[in-house]
């Protein structure tokens, strides 16, 4: 056979492993890389305006398609521009495999030019992790690399190439298939398990099933649906799960937590049996952790058997496959005597009161004349759009109201940074999304203060022609702090305010795309209107009332059951 340079071989396992797309910015350590990719040229390369960006569309691309997504990079600064967004899909769980230069592996160690251990630097952050230190043994690497991020529960992965190994030559043995001794998820739950579910579900007057991006992750929307509509079960999601069930569903309760319904954190507090599934219960769903679900039985379901017992107490723990895991329950349900009937028999008091909860305290905001009102924005966005399009977000308020304002139907609708909280993630996440769909529509909901952390991106869609509708909710302030602050801190906003915002008509005009502005409620629909038609990627800015807040709002430290509603 004859032998191949490692950056061939690089070129080569990408086709194989079926990559179309390739986020990231050039250098002296990656080079050759770049290089081979553009004399191939099967994959397109996204050129980026900044090494976060990548990282971001790269995940974006992947919670979108359900693929790996892929960015490459040089050494040093422009490997720890990466780590931001690194940690954000590994919070999330999302498959990405980034490629790292590296110095020559002889001057590892030597503080060369444009040297870090990103290694070291990552581990904590990433599923795994690599240092190529011969060529021989790439192959097998980048193998591994792509089915470690996209097994079990995913996550991103880093591959540390030095640049004698790029550049060095070896036969290229690509395995089909992969066995790892030490990694073995489990993919099918215990029937046991399983049946010890479905006698708790049997008991239950009072369930619940709370549903998390793993659902989404595994592909098990549509027996999450089976589950909930056979047994007549209501579902609340966390942010991430989102589109795991339909929101606009009669059994919906929609998002739970920190700023969820009143009915759904009602619901999980006063529930008998809590069905877990593909969630973690996280501090945001949980408030104060003495106090939550405290007269329910639980029951857990999620591929990563670490995620279990981890927070709460649970009673029955389903290890394995969420669509698998629910797969086996609905067959449970089909193959006992309980007709529909009894089913919705058995629950009416239940159903009866959440439709009680949620009449009572139903999502909803005070209009003002003369204001302009987020949720009124969003709202009007779902309409114009029929809740057809991608919707990506910021972090912090802009967030909050898409989440609960909003109706997302499908999965893979949302594309939200959840566990770490990145500002500066939905404007290169959309990048991702159109470049996975270039025929759909993708909005990034934004804030003034998160769209400025990564706007140089920009010149990105620009380039790649992406026709991605920015919606900026510009209160002059970093929203959600500010809120903490008027609720806890006297009104006391410290750093903030923003004293000095910039125009962003004009810089979208700067960059060659097109901007629209409202500054009147009457404005809203015209500017929606006018922006959703425009081709290319377009600005739409709105003047928001600028001490708005996000209720329900539960403080720290307190209960999901003491909210506050205005």
């Amino acid at each position: 056979m004859a032998k191949m340079t490692g950056k061939d071989m690089v070129v080569e396992a990408l086709k194989r492993e079926g990559v179309e797309v390739i986020f990231g910015f050039p250098g002296g350590a990656i080079i050759d890389i770049n290089d081979a990719l553009e004399k191939d040229g099967t994959i397109k390369f996204v050129l980026v305006r900044h090494e976060q960006g990548a990282t971001h569309a790269a995940d974006g691309y992947a919670r979108a398609s359900g693929k790996v997504g892929v960015c490459l990079v040089t050494s040093g600064p422009g490997a720890t521009n990466t780590v931001t967004g690194i940690a954000t899909a590994y919070m999330d769980s999302i498959p990405m495999v980034v490629m790292t230069g590296q110095v020559p592996t002889a001057l590892i160690g030597n503080d060369a030019f444009q040297e870090v251990d990103i290694v070291g630097i990552t581990r904590p952050c990433t599923k795994h992790n690599f240092l190529v230190k011969d060529v021989k043994d790439l192959p097998m690497i980048l193998k591994e690399a792509f089915y470690i991020a996209r097994s079990g529960r995913p996550g991103p992965v880093l591959i540390d190439l030095p640049k004698d190994v790029q550049n060095g030559k070896a036969e290229f043995n690509y395995p089909d298939e992969i066995h790892l001794r030490s990694y073995n998820p489990v993919f099918e739950p215990h029937i046991k398990q399983v049946r010890r579910a479905y006698r708790l579900i049997k008991k239950a007057r009072k369930p619940v099933i709370y549903a998390g991006g793993g659902v989404i992750i595994a592909g098990a929307h549509n027996e999450l649906r089976a589950l909930a509509e056979s047994t007549q079960t209501p579902v609340t999601m966390t942010l991430m799960g989102l589109g795991a069930f339909p929101g606009t569903h009669r059994l919906s309760l929609n998002m739970l937590g920190m700023h969820g319904s009143y009915c759904a954190n009602m619901a999980m507090a006063n529930s008998d049996l809590i069905i877990a599934v593909g969630a973690r219960f996280d501090d945001r769903v949980t408030g104060k952790i003495e106090a939550f679900a405290t007269k329910a039985k639980i029951v857990h379901m999620d591929i990563d058997p670490t995620s279990i017992q981890k927070n709460v107490k649970v009673d029955v723990p389903i290890v394995g496959d969420c669509r698998i895991a629910l797969e086996k329950l609905v067959e449970a349900v089909r193959e006992d005597s309980v007709t529909a009937e009894e089913w919705s028999e058995r629950h009416r008091g239940w159903l009866e009161q959440l439709d009680a909860w949620n009449k009572r305290h139903p999502l909803h905001y005070k209009q003002e004349s003369g204001v302009i009102k987020p949720q009124y924005v969003i709202e009007k966005l779902y309409e114009m759009t029929k809740g057809k399009a991608i919707i990506t977000t910021e972090v912090g308020q802009n967030q909050m109201w898409a989440a609960q304002f909003y109706k997302f139907d499908e999965p893979r609708t949302l594309l939200s940074s959840g566990g770490l909280g990145t500002m500066g993630y939905g404007f290169p996440a959309a990048i991702g999304a159109q470049m996975a769909f270039p025929d759909k529509l993708v909005v990034d909901i934004a804030g003034d203060g998160s769209i400025q952390m990564n706007i140089q991106e920009m010149a990105t869609a620009m380039e790649q022609r992406l026709p991605i509708k920015i919606i900026i909710l510009n209160n002059q302030f970093l929203g959600m702090v500010r809120q903490w602050q008027e609720l806890f801190y006297d009104r006391r906003y410290a750093a903030t305010k923003f004293e000095m915002t910039p125009d962003f008509v004009k810089i979208a005009e700067a960059y060659g795309a097109t901007g629209f502005r409202a500054t009147k409620p009457e404005e809203v629909d015209d500017v929606l209107a006018k922006g959703l038609e425009t081709d290319g990627p377009v600005v739409m800015e709105f003047a928001i009332a600028r001490e708005e807040g996000v209720f329900p709002m539960v403080p720290a430290g307190k209960a999901t059951t003491e909210m506050l509603l205005v």
